[in-house]
């Protein structure tokens, strides 16, 4: 489980930094991009969110298996 809590804390940050640039290109910088390239982007946005929410889960479940406290 110690692995698990690892990864999902590794996972859950790489997550919320690529969400951020997702989000950042999908909208502040739209007009500097391309059609095709807009598109990958609010993808892309949908896909790393729920990574995010899915490392998050996993961090919990592993912090509940290991029996430290989940905040």
């Amino acid at each position: 489980m110690e692995n698990l809590l690892r990864f999902a804390n590794a996972a859950l940050a790489l997550s919320v930094l690529a969400t951020l640039a997702t989000v950042v290109l999908a909208y502040p910088l739209a007009d500097s991009l391309s059609m095709p390239a807009q598109i990958g982007a609010h993808i892309a946005t949908l896909i790393f969110a729920t990574t995010l929410k899915l490392s998050y889960v996993t961090r919990l479940v592993s912090l509940r298996s290991l029996g430290r406290p989940v905040h």
